[in-house]
């Protein structure tokens, strides 16, 4: 069973037809939707602010989705972290603190950074680095280090995309339940 853990008495809360790999890592302020999956070695860290994930979003192996401290009597925000729905996170992948619209695809061992947001229908390229405050447009692939903006990509493209490579994650967990 994957490591589930409260932090400062908040515990983790999932929707239905969740799936955790037996080590991945969930803990303190984090809300997912349905149809959520964690796998191997990935870490959801809700400890220092809040991470809300809406439905049907994979996490792939090694990824770590976090975000930055708040700590509101000494006037710092922080930077939650807000995924929306048919969202899919690549293996080794860093969220930190930003804002994943819906139909987004986080490519394999890419970094978003604090307040970083990611528009709906957008692909950031594998290995691309976000930097702090970026806004990515809708309907575009984003690649490099830092990331620019490479290619406007059509909006079927990202639904077919995007909306079968969320499904065949609920597929996978159903092979381990």
């Amino acid at each position: 069973m994957a490591l589930i853990k409260s932090v400062k008495g908040i515990n983790p809360v999932f929707g239905e037809n969740f799936y955790a790999a037996e080590n991945a890592t969930i803990v303190g302020n984090v809300v997912m939707g349905n149809d959520c999956t964690v796998w191997f070695n990935a870490v959801v860290r809700g400890d220092v602010n809040s991470i809300v994930i809406g439905n049907k979003v994979n996490i792939q192996d090694n990824a770590v989705i976090h975000c930055t401290f708040q700590n509101l009597e000494a006037g710092q925000q922080g930077a939650k972290t807000v995924i929306g729905n048919n969202v899919s996170i690549g293996h080794s992948a860093i969220v930190h603190g930003c804002t994943l619209e819906d139909n987004v695809l986080i490519g394999m061992g890419a970094i978003v950074m604090d307040n970083a947001i990611i528009k709906k229908n957008s692909i950031i390229a594998a290995g691309a680095v976000v930097l702090e405050n970026t806004v990515v447009e809708s309907g575009c692939i984003y690649a490099g280090v830092p990331a620019k903006k490479v290619k406007e990509v059509s909006p079927e493209h990202f639904r077919d995309l995007n909306e079968r490579i969320a499904n065949n994650y609920v597929m996978y967990a159903s092979w381990f339940k």
